[in-house]
């Protein structure tokens, strides 16, 4: 376990990660036993989103450690690890090439702010395997560079569900490609499978597939935000990532009534293309559907009858997206 809380961290250490794993290559890290990462001190910072009121954050100082991180590493097989109530991100991945993750236990309060279960970013070639993950952020995420990202038999929640994002922060190019999650269930969550990118950014999202995903009393089930804004005062922006060739297939389950179960918000002037739902069934866990799923400059095709029924998607292509360069990655 690292020190308990900011005031027993020794000066002389980064705030920013405790054990990191760098420049390796072959490296497997296993064993049984508990990594305990002492967390709550960390949590109760005035900067933490539930410290103010209504949400909002207090001054003070905020950084806080990732319990474990991977840099510029390549080979890399984590395995069998029991890790609980980490400071911020449990898992840290950067920068990293043919990593393999399976059979991890990740545990934190589901109000635990920013404790990310595993998080990608700048990372190629990742497998997630037969893992549980409980949390206060998202089950897993993906952020921009990480490209053929495997994810299969994960259990998430409490928390905030399987995310692509946030993408295109501060204007900046981002580009994810073949994501696929299979055989996932999310339960008690915030969101269930999201895509999220700032307005201003430039990039792709590309060639994701959702299949077999069970969902149980969570908010948000399909949600695309490319509207992402983490304090509501964001200004419209023309440009934004392009989110394009998305399928939803075989995604089952019940939906927290407060928010609509299927949620495509895409921008005005970069539209999300080519995305398609087959065998999605979505009921309400109590209560009755009090929203119909909602498209906003989103094109794609229902190609099976699903529940909640998604009229809303538009056919074709729109002609503002073909040669844009703003939109390229490799």
């Amino acid at each position: 376990m690292p020190p308990d809380g900011p005031d027993c961290w020794p000066p002389s250490d980064n705030r920013r990660q405790w054990l990191i794993f760098s420049n390796l290559d072959g490296l497997t890290l296993r064993g049984a036993g508990t990594i305990e990462g002492n967390g709550e001190e960390w949590w109760n910072l005035p900067c933490k989103p539930h410290r103010g009121p209504n949400g909002s954050t207090l001054h003070g100082p905020c950084d806080s450690p990732t319990l474990i991180r991977f840099f510029e590493s390549s080979n890399l097989v984590v395995r069998g690890l029991r890790v609980e109530n980490s400071p911020e991100f449990h898992f840290r991945f950067d920068g990293c090439s043919d990593v393999l993750v399976d059979g991890l236990f990740i545990r934190s309060p589901a109000n635990s702010p920013n404790t990310d279960g595993i998080h990608v970013e700048n990372t190629e070639r990742v497998g997630i395997y037969n893992s549980k993950i409980s949390n206060g952020d998202d089950c897993i995420s993906i952020g921009t560079g990480s490209y053929d990202v495997d994810i299969q038999n994960v259990t998430c929640g409490p928390g905030h569900g399987i995310s692509i994002g946030s993408l295109g922060v501060h204007n900046s190019q981002a580009c994810v490609a073949n994501v696929t999650v299979r055989n996932a269930v999310i339960r008690n969550s915030d969101n269930g499978l999201r895509i999220k990118t700032w307005q201003g950014g430039m990039g792709s999202v590309s060639g994701i597939a959702f299949d077999g995903v069970t969902m149980e009393n969570v908010r948000n089930c399909i949600i695309i935000d490319q509207y992402y804004c983490q304090d509501k005062r964001c200004m419209n922006q023309s440009t934004a990532v392009h989110v394009t060739d998305v399928s939803y297939a075989n995604v089952r389950g019940s939906y927290d009534v407060r928010s609509a179960p299927i949620h495509f918000a895409c921008s005005d002037t970069v539209p999300c293309t080519n995305v398609t739902m087959a065998e999605v069934e979505l009921l309400p866990f109590s209560g009755e559907l009090v929203d119909d799923p909602y498209c906003w400059s989103a094109y794609g095709a229902q190609q099976t009858p699903t529940i909640p029924p998604v009229s809303c998607l538009q056919d074709g292509v729109p002609e503002s997206l073909l040669d844009n360069p703003d939109l390229k990655c490799r």
